[in-house]
C-alpha cells in the first residue's frame, strides 16, 4: 500500500516565534520550525529542551498518595518488616522491579522480590503470588507497572495482613483497589504534571520521594536512571517534558557507565563501541529483556539487571540472548500464519480492524504478531490464544485511535483487561471469541477516522540540500532522544536526481545506494535506501523525483552525513 505525505507548514505566528529563536539561539529557522511544532516557544524552553536538567524533575510529592506511600515504606523499614517488590515480566516491569530492589536494599536485608509467571500467574497480581508473600512472611508489597486494576488480589492480600503500594501507569477503573497508596499518574483525580510516566518512571518517582524524605543525596539514586530510560524507550511513552529529563539523563548513563546488567546485555548485542541512542535499546537492549518473560520466566531478566558480577552477568546474557532467538523463530512462523489466516477473512477490505485466533499460538509472542499486523495493515489488531477454557489476547492500535475505549466497549465479555490508548492486554472465556470480535469491529467501524486506516508519513520540513551543513546536523542531534511526541525529524526535498552513481544493492537486490543532487544546488548527498530498489529503474533514467528522508551520520564514513530515505516520490506515482 502507498503511503501517504503529509507536510502542515508554519503558521505566520510559528514562523515568527521560528525566526525570534533562530536569531536568539544561532540555530536554522528550519529546526526553530521544529522546536515550535513541538511546543517550545521561547528561549528558555528551548534551552531547557536542549539541554535537560535532573534539577528540573517535578516534586514527586505533587502526586496523589505519594506521601502515604513514603510514610508506609518507611514504617516497614523501621519496624524490618519483610518487604516483597511485585512487577510485570515485561521491559517496563522488569526495570521497575529491579530499580527498586536495588535501591532500597540499601536500606534493608529483608526485601525480596517476584516476577509473575505468564503461564502460572497470568498478567499482574495473582493469588499464587499473594500466597507467596504470605508464605514468607511479607507485610509490604510494591507493586510496579501493574495493580491498578487488582481489586479482588488487593482485599484478599489485606485479609492476610499484607499491604499494598501500587506503582502503575495503566487506566484505572472506577473503582481503585483498597492499597494503603495509589501512586499513578493516570488517576482520574490526579494533580501530577506529567500523566504520561513509564511504570519505571512511576517507580523511580517513588524512590525519589522517599530519599528526600530521608535526606538520602539524590546522587544516590540518578545512578539508576539507565534502567528508566530502558522503560521509557521500551514502553514508548512520550519523550517530552519529565520523560525527556529521565530519558536524557538515563541514556547518558547508559552510554557512561551502565549497571553491570546492562552492560552485560550491551556486549551481548554488540553496541560496546557504539553510543547508544533510543532505537538501540527499542530492537535490541528491550526485545532481550523481554524475551525471558516471553519464552521462559521474566524473574531471569531483574536477576540479571541487579547482577554485579560481570561474568555471571555475561552468562546470564547469552542466555536471555538464546530466549530472544527462539522468541524471534516463534515470531516469524506466527506472523506467517497470522498473515495467512488475514489474506482468508471473509470481506477483509470492508473490515476495519483485525480479530485472529489460534488455540496454538504462544501466548508470550501474540504482542509482537499483534503489532506486525497493525503495521502491515494499517488498522488495530487483537491476536488471541488459548490455554484450556480460558483465552488471552494482545491487542496494538495505529496512531490516534483510542485502544483502550475499543476494550471498554466490550468489557461485559471479558474476564479482565487493561493497558493504554494504543496497547492492550485481556482475557476471556473462548465460548465470548466470536461475540468479542464482532463487539471490537462495531466498536472500530462506528469510531476510527478514515485517515487513521492509511499509511501517512508527516513529513516536519521541507529543505533544499543547501541547507544541509555540519551545524545543521550538530544542531539537530540535539533534539535527541527521539520518541513519541518528539520523533526523529522526516525532511522533505522536491526534484532530486540521481547523480549517475546510485546503484541497486543487498543480498536479495532489495535497497538503493544513492548519490542525488537537488535541482537547486550542486551539493552531492549519499543515501540510502532500504527496501526501495523496485523505484531503481526510474531513478536510473535520470528523471526527477521526490524524497523524505532523516539525517544521519554515515558508520562507515565519520563525520559524513547521509540520508536515510524512508519513502520516494515518482512523478509517475503522484
Amino acid at each position: 500500500m502507498g503511503q501517504k505525505w503529509k507536510y502542515e507548514p508554519l503558521t505566520h505566528e510559528q514562523s515568527v516565534v521560528a525566526n525570534t529563536l533562530s536569531a536568539e539561539l544561532d540555530i536554522s529557522p528550519v529546526l526553530c520550525g521544529l522546536l515550535v511544532k513541538r511546543g517550545v516557544n521561547s528561549v528558555a524552553d528551548a534551552r531547557n529542551f536542549f539541554r535537560p536538567k535532573l534539577s528540573m524533575l517535578h516534586n514527586p510529592f505533587l502526586m496523589n498518595d505519594m506521601d502515604i506511600a513514603v510514610q508506609r515504606l518507611n514504617k516497614a523499614l523501621g519496624k524490618k518488616e519483610r518487604i516483597l517488590v511485585y512487577g510485570d515480566y515485561d521491559v517496563d516491569g522488569t526495570t521497575a522491579v529491579a530499580l527498586v530492589y536495588k535501591f532500597l536494599q540499601q536500606f534493608s536485608s529483608n526485601i525480596d522480590y517476584y516476577i509473575p509467571d505468564r503461564n502460572e500467574d497470568g498478567y499482574g497480581i495473582s493469588k499464587r503470588g499473594v500466597d507467596y508473600a504470605y508464605s514468607t512472611d511479607v507485610k509490604l508489597i510494591i507493586v510496579l507497572d501493574c495493580g491498578i486494576k487488582a481489586v479482588e488480589e488487593i482485599a484478599y492480600a489485606k485479609s492476610l495482613g499484607i499491604d499494598f503500594i501500587v506503582c502503575d501507569h495503566h487506566v484505572p477503573d472506577e473503582e481503585l483497589p483498597c492499597a494503603v497508596a495509589i501512586l499513578n499518574p493516570k488517576r482520574a483525580d490526579s494533580t501530577y504534571p506529567c500523566p504520561h510516566l513509564s511504570g519505571c518512571g512511576v517507580g523511580f518517582k517513588f524512590m525519589q520521594a522517599f530519599a528526600i524524605d530521608n535526606g538520602i543525596p539524590a546522587d544516590q539514586l540518578y545512578p539508576l536512571l539507565d534502567l528508566v530510560a530502558v522503560s521509557i524507550a521500551s514502553d514508548l511513552v512520550p519523550i517530552m517534558g519529565e520523560n525527556r529529563i529521565l530519558a536524557f539523563h538515563g541514556i547518558k548513563q547508559i552510554n557512561h557507565n551502565p549497571s553491570v546488567g546492562l552492560k552485560a546485555i550491551i556486549s551481548v548485542c554488540g553496541l560496546q563501541e557504539k553510543e547508544i541512542a533510543i532505537n538501540d535499546i527499542i530492537f535490541k537492549i528491550g526485545p532481550r529483556i523481554n524475551a525471558s518473560g516471553r519464552i521462559q520466566k521474566g524473574k531471569v531478566a531483574v536477576d540479571l539487571l541487579i547482577e554485579n558480577n560481570l561474568r555471571a552477568a555475561l552468562e546470564m546474557s547469552y542466555q536471555i540472548n538464546e530466549y530472544n532467538e527462539a522468541r524471534k523463530e516463534l515470531d516469524k512462523s506466527m506472523t506467517e500464519e497470522a498473515n495467512t489466516i488475514v489474506a482468508g477473512l471473509e470481506s477483509f477490505e470492508e473490515r476495519r480492524a483485525i480479530v485472529i485466533f489460534n488455540p496454538d499460538w504462544h501466548r508470550g509472542v501474540i504482542g509482537i504478531v499483534a503489532s506486525r499486523l497493525t503495521e502491515v495493515y494499517h488498522r488495530p489488531a487483537v491476536v488471541i490464544t488459548c490455554t484450556g477454557d480460558m483465552a488471552t489476547g494482545s491487542a496494538r492500535s495505529v496512531t490516534g485511535f483510542d485502544l483502550y475505549k475499543a476494550m471498554e466497549s466490550c468489557r461485559d465479555l471479558l474476564d479482565n483487561f487493561g493497558g493504554h490508548t494504543y496497547a492492550a492486554g485481556f482475557s476471556l472465556k473462548v465460548e465470548n471469541i466470536e461475540a468479542f470480535a464482532k463487539r471490537f469491529e462495531e466498536f472500530v467501524s462506528q469510531n476510527i477516522l478514515p485517515e487513521q486506516t492509511d499509511p501517512v508519513i508527516e513529513i516536519d520540513a521541507e529543505i533544499g540540500f543547501h541547507q544541509i551543513t555540519r551545524k545543521f546536523f550538530n544542531d539537530l542531534r540535539k533534539f535527541a532522544p527521539h520518541g513519541p511526541e518528539n520523533p526523529k525529524p522526516l525532511f522533505c526535498t522536491r526534484n532530486v536526481c540521481d547523480y549517475g552513481t546510485s546503484k541497486v544493492v543487498g543480498r536479495r537486490q532489495e535497497h538503493i545506494k544513492l548519490e542525488l543532487v537537488d535541482d537547486l544546488s550542486n551539493k552531492v548527498f549519499n543515501g540510502i535506501a532500504f527496501g526501495q530498489s523496485q523505484q531503481a529503474k526510474y531513478i536510473k533514467s535520470k528523471q526527477s523525483f521526490d524524497i523524505c528522508y532523516t539525517l544521519e551520520e554515515n558508520a562507515y564514513k565519520h563525520g559524513e552525513v547521509q540520508l536515510q530515505i524512508e519513502s520516494i516520490n515518482t512523478k509517475i506515482t503522484r
